[in-house]
Protein backbone atom coordinates (compact mmCIF):
# COMPACT_ATOMS: atom_id res chain seq x y z
CA UNK A 1 0.00 0.00 0.00
CA UNK A 2 1.21 3.74 -0.64
CA UNK A 3 2.15 5.81 2.17
CA UNK A 4 -0.26 8.47 0.95
CA UNK A 5 -3.04 6.06 1.09
CA UNK A 6 -2.24 4.72 4.40
CA UNK A 7 -1.83 8.40 5.18
CA UNK A 8 -5.24 9.18 4.14
CA UNK A 9 -7.11 6.17 6.05
CA UNK A 10 -5.02 7.42 9.21
CA UNK A 11 -6.14 11.42 8.88
CA UNK A 12 -10.26 10.12 8.03
CA UNK A 13 -10.02 7.56 10.71
CA UNK A 14 -9.25 10.66 12.93
CA UNK A 15 -11.87 12.58 11.75
CA UNK A 16 -14.70 9.85 11.77
CA UNK A 17 -13.15 9.71 15.54
CA UNK A 18 -13.37 13.54 16.73
CA UNK A 19 -16.79 14.34 14.90
CA UNK A 20 -18.65 10.70 15.55
CA UNK A 21 -19.38 11.79 11.52
CA UNK A 22 -20.70 9.37 8.60
CA UNK A 23 -19.33 7.76 6.12
CA UNK A 24 -20.75 9.79 3.74
CA UNK A 25 -19.75 13.01 5.65
CA UNK A 26 -16.00 12.04 5.82
CA UNK A 27 -16.20 11.27 2.31
CA UNK A 28 -17.35 15.02 1.12
CA UNK A 29 -14.58 16.36 3.44
CA UNK A 30 -11.88 14.71 2.35
CA UNK A 31 -13.48 14.86 -1.31
CA UNK A 32 -13.37 10.87 -2.07
CA UNK A 33 -16.09 8.73 -3.22
CA UNK A 34 -18.21 7.09 -0.71
CA UNK A 35 -16.89 3.67 -1.32
CA UNK A 36 -13.21 4.58 -1.09
CA UNK A 37 -13.75 6.03 2.38
CA UNK A 38 -15.40 2.84 3.06
CA UNK A 39 -12.31 1.40 2.08
CA UNK A 40 -10.18 2.85 3.73
CA UNK A 41 -11.96 2.51 7.00
CA UNK A 42 -12.77 -0.89 6.43
CA UNK A 43 -10.05 -2.16 4.73
CA UNK A 44 -6.66 -0.60 5.12
CA UNK A 45 -6.63 0.90 8.79
CA UNK A 46 -6.87 -2.43 10.29
CA UNK A 47 -3.48 -3.24 8.22
CA UNK A 48 -2.14 0.39 9.13
CA UNK A 49 -3.61 0.94 13.05
CA UNK A 50 -5.64 -1.76 14.39
CA UNK A 51 -6.40 0.41 17.69
CA UNK A 52 -7.95 3.38 15.38
CA UNK A 53 -10.09 0.74 14.04
CA UNK A 54 -11.37 -0.53 16.93
CA UNK A 55 -12.55 2.60 17.72
CA UNK A 56 -13.86 3.91 13.93
CA UNK A 57 -15.78 0.21 13.55
CA UNK A 58 -17.23 1.02 16.83
CA UNK A 59 -18.53 4.32 15.29
CA UNK A 60 -19.47 2.85 12.36
CA UNK A 61 -21.80 0.12 13.46
CA UNK A 62 -23.61 3.19 15.39
CA UNK A 63 -23.95 4.84 12.33
CA UNK A 64 -25.27 1.29 10.66
CA UNK A 65 -27.75 0.85 13.19
CA UNK A 66 -28.84 4.73 13.17
CA UNK A 67 -29.69 4.30 9.31
CA UNK A 68 -33.31 3.58 9.58
CA UNK A 69 -34.03 6.56 12.18
CA UNK A 70 -31.87 9.18 10.27
CA UNK A 71 -34.32 8.04 6.51
CA UNK A 72 -37.22 8.67 8.59
CA UNK A 73 -35.99 11.97 9.88
CA UNK A 74 -35.08 13.37 7.03
CA UNK A 75 -38.32 12.32 5.33
CA UNK A 76 -40.23 14.18 8.20
CA UNK A 77 -38.38 17.18 7.59
CA UNK A 78 -38.86 17.03 4.09
CA UNK A 79 -42.37 16.62 3.84
CA UNK A 80 -43.06 19.27 6.98
CA UNK A 81 -41.34 22.54 5.73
Amino acid sequence: MKKYISERAVEIADYVISHKCTVRTVADVFCVSKSTAHKDLAERLPRVDPDRYKLVSAILSDNWSERYIRGGVSTQKKYKG
